[in-house]
């Protein structure tokens, strides 16, 4: 039994974290649609830096991993310079954050490829049980394109590529995501892997392409600061194997030779995006943990009892929470003062814009929203003349003095106003 707090410090390889929250990688489709990072990005992550270790959403490493709108990338210069400004805002708040790199494989589709063709995967096993969303249409996957050996060592360095630009934009790590059905996942799990080539066959062929993957990342950056998610349990998306325990044990004692700086486990209540039942055959948490020679990360639905007894049971060091995260961007000093959380409103966790991107408040500026209003109904302010002065401001500088959340409710406020007159 462990005596650590969720609330205590944690070093991660050469990184002092302050907590042992992390705030788990989250897609939202703020980017543009040429997958450059935007000030409303800037914002919501600086919300969010009182994580111990925020890892960001998925950062595609070419056009061709990408399924989703407005997801963004680190395959050129503009978005690395776009992402500095980013890290630059969580580093100015004190937070640490990794990019997650992600390549979505067969999940793609045509209609979103440089070329118009059917995405790339380990075989030609196309997704069946799910179907692909672009709207307003949901259509069947396609049987994708199989990577050649020539294809597979390109992704691999456009991997190694993209963590490098991650350092250059200033991030503190990398996480690369082999969960989720994507294509790492794709290669791990032997229903989507049906090569007979030294990718294929055996659990210790089909994880070659992550070992491959890990040491060509590692010449960018250095292993103390590079993190592998898996997803053991889940079959979100056909991510099929005849024995998943087996497969993830496998892999995640074959992990520790790369000497990395920790190991992310969702957890098996978790499919996607989405929660699940637990299945019968689901890999056990604590059976994986056990393998791994370095900090585990698990993500799995916690609260703050839940994660509390992850950490004092030893199965972790951190623990994730994810669309906890979205709706309270200070969740760490939330929990740690048994403060009410803000519900996430599902509707808006893809739609753009700042409504629930950027508009849910902390403790701190519930409070300075409180003491306006109170001022605003005694008389001793102008709604409207601080509207108009809030509004002239970015919304990074709105987050850094703790304003942004009185500016959308001003904008409220003075709408009804207007209305009632």
């Amino acid at each position: 039994m462990s005596d650590f707090s969720l609330f205590s410090t944690f070093h991660l390889g050469p990184l002092e974290l302050r907590n042992r929250t992390v705030m788990a990688p989250l897609t939202r489709s703020r980017a543009t649609p040429e997958g450059i990072p935007t000030a409303l990005m800037e914002a919501y992550y600086a919300q969010r830096a009182g994580a111990g270790l925020i890892v960001s959403e998925g950062v595609v490493v070419s056009p061709q991993g990408v399924a989703y709108p407005r997801v963004p990338g680190l395959y050129n210069d503009e978005q690395v310079e776009a992402w500095r400004r980013v890290t630059r805002a969580v580093h100015e708040q004190g937070g640490v954050i990794f990019a997650q790199l992600w390549h979505v494989g067969r999940q793609s589709h045509s209609s979103v490829q440089p070329d118009g063709l059917p995405p790339f995967a380990p075989s030609p096993v196309r997704i069946e049980n799910y179907r692909y969303y672009r709207k307003p249409d949901r259509l069947p996957y396609e049987t994708p394109r199989q990577l050649s050996r020539e294809g597979i060592r390109k992704v691999i360095d456009q991997y190694a590529q993209a963590a490098a630009r991650a350092m250059a934009a200033g991030f503190d790590g990398v996480e690369i995501h082999a969960a989720n059905g994507y294509l790492i996942d794709q290669f791990l799990n032997s229903g989507s892997n049906q090569r007979t080539d030294e990718y294929g066959g055996s659990p210790a062929n089909r994880a070659r392409f992550l070992h491959q993957l890990l040491d060509a990342v590692a010449t960018h950056v250095p292993p103390s600061r590079v993190g592998v998610r898996l997803s053991p349990s889940s079959t979100w998306m056909d991510a099929l194997d005849e024995d998943k325990t087996a497969l993830h044990s496998h892999v995640v004692a074959a992990l520790n030779r790369h000497g990395l700086a920790y190991l992310h486990l969702v957890e098996p209540e978790i499919a996607g995006s989405t929660t699940a039942e637990i299945a019968e055959d689901a890999v056990p948490t604590e059976k994986l943990a056990a393998l791994f020679r370095g900090p585990v990360i698990v993500t799995g639905e916690h609260d703050l009892a839940s994660a509390e007894q992850r950490l004092a049971d030893g199965v972790a060091d951190l623990v994730g929470f994810g669309r906890t995260f979205i709706a309270n961007p200070d969740l760490p000093e939330r929990l740690r003062t048994g403060s009410p959380l803000n519900p996430p409103e599902k509707r808006t966790f893809y739609a753009g814009g700042a409504e629930g991107y950027i508009t849910y408040p902390s403790l701190a500026e519930e409070d300075r929203w409180a003491q306006l209003r109170a001022a605003i109904e005694e008389g001793t302010i102008s709604a409207a003349a601080h509207l108009e002065q809030l509004s002239s401001r970015t919304p990074l500088d709105l987050v850094r003095s703790g304003e942004l959340h009185s500016l959308h409710q001003l904008r409220e406020l003075v709408a009804t106003y207007s209305t009632v007159s």
